[in-house]
């Protein structure tokens, strides 16, 4: 009863929102620019991001802005009836502002540590993940996956022979997704905890399957092949945002010869393995990471130390709140554009992958947002050829501890989510217009 009386004032209350923004905008005349504020006058800051999404999409492209650091990273967009609709449909707030206001929020900002960032052009996006009809269909969600669906921005879903082929290459996506994946061909580190449960058991024998009908001997050696084309595509200019464990998995892919070197426990795949792994890791392959050490017991949920998550070991365990770095708007544009946010501290939460170890980072990594003074880095950021990578450690910004089979959040409950922005301020960095760095 409380939780269906708690849903029914947040409904109410949205209502007055959006009562409250329709009189606002049918009373205003047309003005010169419409502000999506990003502090915390937004009723639904991840909407919010769909809102600007909307505007660069063809055949409007309208002109669109990014307000770096201005009221949390707001939007500047054309005022047209079509868009003051869409915002106003979605619960979206917007603010009429004319050519004079517009010249003196520029003028604040050019006296501070802000910037003004062109938005081009909507990304065309890709998610890797297994087709929703198919039986590799994950037995869990996509924290990315939920935030594009809410927010109403397109992707197309990619898979391993996709991927293989050459299929996601710059030509035909800008931004490539990957959450809580494996590329190292151990199944996930499930078999501990799932090798009597069907749906491991299932998932197993079809990613061998899939495996023999690309041409591999071996699972490890398919999803090395895909880790290896990913960082093709970063290199010839794509951007790669990554969750949970897919970051840590795509350097372990990378590190053994593109699977080509055997660390994956003879249970999991009926091969031994390679007794002198250890020496045989490429930490020059690698994107992030590097001097890591793997622990391929099959019984052990964790792929290698790069995780911070077991406080015997390491002390703090990356599930504390994190806090995000401020960057220079003006002489450094894009770590800004990662970090807006409404607040500076981010609430911390679990995944496979909760944390990273700051210790085997590599120099050329950026850190976004930290737990000050130790090892627990929890987004990073950096530029690997002509593209570039964004990590960000754990599974679900508001689930703490998120479980195989438990139900989706809501985002309809978590409409100005901080952790959530972080991962569609990635969304739109595709979108802005380049230009030369000034460090």
């Amino acid at each position: 009863m409380v939780e269906r009386y708690g849903l029914k004032i947040s409904k109410y209350a949205n209502f007055k929102a959006l009562l409250a923004a329709f009189l606002f905008v049918a009373a205003t005349a047309q003005a010169d620019g419409l502000l999506a504020p990003m502090d915390d006058k937004q009723t639904d800051h991840l909407k919010a991001y769909g809102l600007a999404y909307w505007t660069l999409q063809e055949p409007r492209s309208y002109r669109a802005e990014w307000l770096l650091n201005y009221r949390g990273g707001s939007f500047l967009l054309e005022d047209r009836p079509d868009v003051r609709s869409w915002a106003l449909s979605r619960g979206v707030a917007v603010e009429p502002v004319t050519d004079a206001q517009i010249r003196a929020i520029k003028t604040v900002m050019a006296d501070g540590n802000m910037d003004v960032v062109t938005l081009e052009k909507a990304p065309k996006i890709a998610v890797y993940a297994p087709p929703d009809d198919s039986h590799f269909e994950d037995p869990w969600d996509d924290a990315v996956k939920m935030a594009l669906e809410y927010a109403e921005i397109p992707y197309d879903t990619v898979w391993d022979e996709q991927v293989v082929r050459g299929e996601v290459n710059i030509e035909t996506y800008d931004w490539l997704h990957l959450h809580h994946e494996d590329f190292t061909g151990q199944h996930g580190k499930f078999y501990g905890a799932y090798r009597s449960v069907f749906w491991y058991q299932q998932r197993t024998a079809l990613f061998q399957e899939e495996a023999k009908r690309l041409g591999f001997e071996r699972v490890a050696e398919a999803k090395g092949k895909v880790a290896a084309e990913i960082r093709k595509y970063i290199a010839s200019g794509g951007f790669v945002f990554a969750m949970c464990s897919a970051p840590e998995t795509l350097d372990i892919a990378l590190a053994s010869e593109e699977g080509k070197v055997d660390i994956v426990a003879p249970e999991i795949d009926g091969s031994p393995i390679d007794s002198s792994f250890a020496q045989k890791l490429d930490y020059n392959e690698t994107l992030a990471f590097e001097n890591f050490k793997l622990l391929p017991d099959p019984l052990l949920y964790e792929f290698s130390d790069i995780d911070n998550s077991d406080p015997d070991l390491y002390g703090d365990t990356g599930t504390e709140n994190f806090t995000l770095f401020e960057f220079s708007a003006k002489y450094d544009p894009i770590p800004t554009m990662l970090t807006q946010c409404h607040v500076s501290r981010v609430r911390g939460f679990l995944g496979q992958t909760t944390s990273f170890r700051r210790s085997l980072l590599k120099n050329s990594v950026t850190i976004l947002g930290d737990m000050r003074g130790t090892d627990y880095v929890k987004y990073i950021h950096g530029k690997f050829g002509k593209g570039f990578f964004t990590y960000l450690a754990g599974h679900d910004p508001e689930d703490y501890r998120h479980t195989v089979g438990e139900k989706p959040t809501d985002l309809n409950l978590h409409r100005n989510s901080p952790g959530y922005r972080l991962i569609l301020n990635n969304v739109l960095f595709p979108a802005a217009k380049e230009r030369p760095q000034k460090t």
